[in-house]
């Protein structure tokens, strides 16, 4: 089981340090990926392109795209990108038809968090302004899966901040995991940090149907965005939850100084695990936080990282996750041809679109909200 005991002072400060030195480090080495693409879009406009349904027929029959294939869609120049989306929408047409699944999540803890994550508003090194708060009691979390259930939500996503929960916070989640199963005919997802087998198990008892456990990024990329805890950890845990019986959530945070090569492991290494659902964030840059100044993102370039998903992961649910509103912005219709899923309201310590413009989009793009109970 993974400790839970709180760093001393002198080894946080130690980690800060050596947090910032890394960060400093890869700004040097790594360029914004915005450069790199105004840098080679002349190149790459007038370059041979794949046949984006030729890879569309590859992921329909089962075939793993090459990493050239896979680089390939990340450099495409953005008129390529209807092309592309025509394709990833060939794949997910064939798997999830019309359908839109909506996830509501709910920072059950917040804040607090030994771990020094440098994209994160809860971390220990993040000077964030945001609400700090214990476990939530159990009346104030089924009151927010009455919300979710409102908003049409399939699934009720229950995260809490830190490395590892305490017996006291385990027990409870569980009590309120059995009190919302009891109620609601949602699916249940948590979010806890690093799990073992055994919790996984008593998870599963309470009536949890999926646990969440984001790789966040490549194991050649993770160093330098987290040193509190490894990929290998984060890996175990998706291993432990697996073995428990129990389906697996697992995806991605773009936008935090990754290569082209970095998100193809990725998604790699989610075929690999055969993970069920994939969420895919795209950074917020949070003031107070290391990476807050971090800007490498355009609409485009968040449309091709879900065509490349889709492609790679052609079954599985993708969700367009946090970021979505931000970085988008008016193309968000355009992510549904790919990605088969969204959060419905707020994320973590920021704020969501009205769920009625979600509703309004899906509905738009003449796709339809998933029944509940399927």
């Amino acid at each position: 089981m993974v400790s839970t005991a709180s760093p001393s002072p002198s080894s946080m400060a130690s980690s800060t340090a050596r947090s910032a030195e890394k960060i400093a480090e890869k700004s040097a080495e790594r360029p914004a990926n915005k450069t790199n693409e105004k840098t080679a879009k002349h190149r790459l406009d007038s370059a041979p392109q794949p046949n984006w349904q030729t890879l569309a027929d590859k992921a329909l029959s089962g075939e793993v795209l090459t990493r050239a294939e896979a680089l390939a869609i990340l450099n495409a120049p953005d008129i390529a990108i209807l092309d592309q989306l025509a394709a990833a929408y060939r794949v997910r047409r064939h798997y999830w038809g019309s359908q839109v699944r909506l996830h509501f999540l709910l920072n059950a803890q917040s804040g607090l968090c030994p771990e020094d994550c440098h994209y994160c508003s809860q971390s220990k090194i993040s000077g964030a302004e945001i609400e700090k708060y214990p476990l939530m009691a159990t009346e104030k979390i089924v009151a927010a899966a009455d919300r979710a259930h409102q908003l049409k939500a399939g699934t009720f996503c229950m995260a809490i901040s830190g490395r590892s929960p305490s017996p006291k916070v385990f027990e409870g989640v569980l009590e309120a995991v059995r009190t919302v199963k009891s109620t609601y005919p949602m699916k249940v997802c948590t979010t806890l940090g690093l799990l073992n087998e055994a919790q996984a198990q008593q998870l599963k008892a309470a009536g949890v149907d999926r646990i969440n456990h984001n790789l966040n990024t490549a194991e050649s990329h993770h160093e330098d965005i987290c040193t509190t805890h490894s990929f290998q950890d984060r890996l175990s845990t998706v291993q432990a939850v697996q073995a428990a019986g129990l389906t697996t959530c697992s995806g991605g945070i773009f936008g935090m100084g990754e290569s082209d090569s970095d998100i193809v492991e990725l998604a790699l290494s989610l075929r690999q695990l055969k993970v069920t659902s994939v969420p895919l964030n795209f950074l917020i840059p949070i003031p107070g936080t290391p990476f807050a100044e971090r800007d490498e993102l355009t609409p485009q370039r968040c449309l091709r990282i879900l065509c490349l998903f889709r492609l790679l992961l052609p079954s599985q649910e993708i969700r367009i996750a946090g970021g979505r509103e931000v970085h988008l912005r008016s193309l968000q219709p355009l992510g549904l041809y790919a990605a088969n899923s969204i959060f419905v309201g707020d994320y973590l310590t920021t704020p969501g679109q009205a769920a009625q413009q979600d509703f309004a989009m899906i509905r738009d793009a003449g796709f339809e909200i998933e029944n509940a109970d399927t």
